[in-house]
């Protein structure tokens, strides 16, 4: 449970839960940058963070920004990051997060849409933007920058109410219909105030996540609740100085991605069988592993790892949770604020992304005979609407408060949530049988020689398109037959799925030479993929 140092009211705004953090925490590290950033420290406390939100939001209220007008943030994460984000609540305005990687032309289509006063972000992103946007450099080169903004002066008291909109988050539409999704005060705060009853956020937890902050999960689980909690955020992109920045912080808490831990699990395994003594210990004293691990890793703090995006192997998180390592799952969408469930840490079983959090309803519409149908929610936590499009609203929000997320599921008997795909992306079989290429993917994804796949729909019923992990197929000398060593675990692998799901011959797969086009959470873009842009693989 969280901490009951903020008293009996519960905060209203996230100006509010960020105020209260700055006068309990005031000397702790609240950010804390992993590399160099230019004009910043290399970290800040909550005094220091606070008082700089302070002089950006006095200067940007003399810049004309006021209430309900948007605020765009098109960067890395870093700490004026964060500034801006809280320096643009403060005001009652809307911050806008967009990712710093998409093309001239989806930047284009989001800023016409979102109309925002001003723009903050880096040299790089101010080359894709025409001359008369209102643009801020946070780097602080050029006419306009982040540093010329602060005033020494107390900003007008025009905060928001818990009804104002805080985010408008794009989930799609940068090269067609933009669908920028509004979530409120109140939307983010129950997500917060509900979710930290599941697992507690505390004041000395340095958290360390990948997921990038213009992303909604990355802005609210990675940090505002960090934040709303009194521990340190940090956020990186480097895969590969993962483990030193974790070693280096003493981190308690990291955020990553199925394939980090599904390879951290299989290098301890394979550490362990090189003796009989740590076979020994991996059979009989697997928390004294586990505790040597989180020495090894975090110099003792690690309290537990989150993984998100994609499913975790079931024997990877029981396995972790039997060293005495935790492992978290969760669900979530921008439409949800965005955590809808979460499993606990040292939890018995393994394979659902747990139960809802407290406050939130789910229930499956139109399930068939295997229980699987569209995952509906409800409570305080589900947005407000999508900007300027009230017919998309209607199309999946109903006039009593159920949002269909487009997610197939299934609910066991313990109300815990087992995800099964997406609505769009279910293959329908000339037997009329439904197929879930998620299902197939995870199945296959977990052989070491796939690096990347994606099942679609083909004229035999389904195919696989792969890119191999050749670096893998050499270790174990196989790169003269890279086709016919996959095929084989994928015969293998597949007699997990039903009969009709299963790949039936080695022309339903195809291999290609490189990596699927993804977004910034490393979900492949299903439905952008041209497999005409690559070439055969040998």
């Amino acid at each position: 449970m969280q901490p009951s140092t903020r008293g009996d009211r519960p905060a209203k705004t996230l100006v509010d839960l960020f105020a209260t953090s700055c006068a309990l925490y005031s000397e702790r590290v609240a950010i804390r940058n992993s590399r160099p950033m230019s004009a910043e420290p290399v970290d800040i406390t909550y005094r220091q963070l606070e008082e700089l939100v302070r002089e950006l939001a006095a200067g940007l209220a003399a810049s004309g920004v006021k209430r309900g007008d948007r605020v765009a943030l098109i960067a890395e994460p870093r700490i004026r990051f964060a500034a801006v984000a809280f320096a643009t609540l403060r005001l009652g305005a809307w911050l806008v997060p967009l990712d710093p990687s998409l093309t001239r032309e989806e930047i284009t289509t989001l800023l016409e849409h979102a109309d925002p006063k001003l723009i903050f972000g880096t040299a790089d992103v101010r080359a894709k933007l025409g001359a008369e946007r209102a643009f801020v450099d946070l780097d602080d080169v050029g006419d306009r920058t982040f540093s010329s903004l602060l005033a020494d002066r107390e900003p007008p008291e025009i905060g928001p109410t818990s009804d104002d909109i805080a985010f408008l988050a794009y989930t799609s539409g940068t090269t067609g219909d933009p669908k920028g999704v509004m979530l409120s005060h109140a939307n983010v705060v129950a997500d917060l105030e509900n979710g930290t009853q599941v697992i507690a956020m505390l004041p000395d937890d340095v958290l360390l996540a990948i997921a990038p902050w213009h992303h909604i999960l990355g802005l609210v689980a990675c940090l505002v609740l960090p934040l709303y909690g009194g521990a340190t955020a940090m956020y990186t992109d480097e895969y590969r100085r993962i483990a030193e920045l974790m070693v280096e912080h003493r981190v308690s808490i990291f955020i990553g991605v199925p394939k980090l831990y599904h390879a951290l699990y299989e290098r301890l395994r394979a550490k362990a069988r090189e003796s009989l003594a740590g076979r020994v210990l991996w059979r009989v004293a697997p928390r004294l592993v586990g505790r040597r691990v989180k020495r090894r890793l975090t110099g003792g703090r690690l309290r537990f790892f989150v993984s998100g995006s994609a499913p975790l192997d079931p024997r990877v998180a029981l396995g972790f949770r039997r060293l005495g390592v935790g492992m978290m799952e969760g669900y979530g969408l921008t439409e949800t604020s965005p955590v809808v469930s979460l499993c606990l840490p040292f939890g018995k079983t393994a394979g659902s992304v747990g139960q809802p959090i407290p406050g939130v309803e789910v229930r499956v519409l139109g399930a068939g005979r295997d229980g699987v149908g569209e995952l509906a929610v409800r409570g305080p936590i589900v947005m407000r609407g999508y900007y300027k499009n009230d017919a998309a609203t209607r199309r999946v929000v109903s006039a009593d408060g159920w949002f269909r997320t487009g997610d197939l599921a299934v609910l066991d008997a313990r109300g815990e949530i087992h995800l099964k795909g997406r609505v769009k992306n279910v293959i329908v079989l000339d037997t009329g049988k439904n197929v879930y290429p998620e299902e197939i993917e995870w199945e296959i994804g977990r052989i070491p020689y796939v690096e990347e796949v994606l099942v679609r729909p083909s004229e035999a019923g389904i195919e696989a398109v792969v890119f191999p992990n050749r670096e893998r197929l050499e270790a174990d000398g196989l790169l003269g037959r890279v086709r016919e060593a996959i095929w084989e675990a994928i015969r293998s692998a597949q007699l997990r799925l039903a009969p009709y799901k299963r790949l039936r011959s080695i022309t339903q797969l195809i291999l290609v030479d490189r990596p699927f086009p993804k977004t910034s959470t490393l979900d492949i873009k299903r439905h952008e993929y041209d497999p005409r842009a690559d070439r055969p693989s040998a």
